[in-house]
């Protein structure tokens, strides 16, 4: 594992030397700030396009990197102009590219020329570029006037008012946005617990009647409420009517289920016709057993 901690020698007085790199009098960037002293760092600078060496002549591909010498040169306006200055890695020869802020574009100053790989649209029978119009003839005067009345009112009539429009719904939306945050949590919170009541209730309700976890539950609203009042109803009169068309056969029932339906009954009258068939085979014997004797 590498270690952190700094060697401190014994003579080094921090009030008196600052740092550790004063006291060794070196800088923090190291070998890099070797020509600090003359306004020059030594940074790594890729190639922004390809070149041609202009000492041995060889091709040098966009991307190859250098320890360049990066310098300040000058100024376009408040942005720096940069030089960078390397070293041919096929020669001892050297070249260097400025910055070019007007043009947004990187330009060799000495020592090697840039490989033209540029189209230009005008000679190709296009357009410049960022000049979709073309050169046009020399504008009417009247019909200047024109379009710069038309867009004047496009933008008292439609833009102008659009944009009030929506300022006063942003100020309307960012004028206490702590107000407006808690009306918005509020609301999340009663909603929270109007669905988790519902859950509750739905649950309840699977586990009553046995219904699978699964099974969404219709809503229940007054619609679905009427709904299923209405289908009870018709339950309802098909149970009556099929009970109605039922009962007349069974208004006047047979003697033996009404004997069958009571047991007290049903044994009182066996009890009886035994008592009766008893009666009849005694009157029966009765003159058999005279003929005899």
């Amino acid at each position: 594992m590498q270690g952190f901690n700094k060697y401190y020698p014994p003579d080094y007085d921090p009030d008196k030397h600052q740092s550790l790199n004063a006291y060794r009098g070196k800088h923090a960037l190291g070998d890099r700030a070797r020509k600090l002293d003359k306004g020059i760092l030594i940074t790594r600078f890729e190639l922004p396009f390809n070149i041609w060496c202009g000492t041995c002549n060889n091709h040098i591909g966009m991307g190859v990197r250098y320890n360049a010498e990066k310098k300040k040169v000058g100024a376009y306006y408040s942005t720096p102009i940069y030089s960078f200055r390397c070293k041919c890695h096929l020669c001892e020869g050297w070249f260097e590219i400025q910055t070019d802020p007007k043009n947004t574009r990187y330009v060799v100053v000495s020592g090697a020329r840039q490989k033209d790989e540029e189209w230009d649209p005008e000679e190709n029978g296009g357009f410049a570029i960022h000049d979709t119009e073309g050169k046009a003839g020399p504008a009417d005067p009247l019909a200047a006037l024109e379009k710069t009345t038309e867009a004047q009112n496009h933008v008292a009539k439609v833009q102008i008012p659009r944009i009030e429009a929506l300022q006063g719904v942003s100020d309307h939306y960012n004028n206490d946005p702590y107000a407006l945050s808690s009306m918005v949590r509020r609301r999340f919170r009663a909603e929270k617990k109007i669905e988790a009541q519902k859950r509750a209730d739905d649950d309840m309700i699977k586990g009553k009647y046995g219904l699978p976890e699964g099974l969404k539950l219709v809503e229940d609203d007054a619609e679905a409420k009427h709904q299923a009042r209405d289908e009870w109803a018709r339950a309802r009169m098909d149970y009556e009517a099929e009970r109605n068309s039922k009962r007349p056969r069974l208004s006047i029932p047979s003697l033996q289920s009404r004997l069958i339906s009571d047991p007290v009954s049903s044994l009182k009258a066996r009890i009886l016709d035994n008592t009766r068939r008893s009666s009849t085979l005694a009157s029966k014997r009765k003159p058999l057993i005279e003929k005899y004797f």
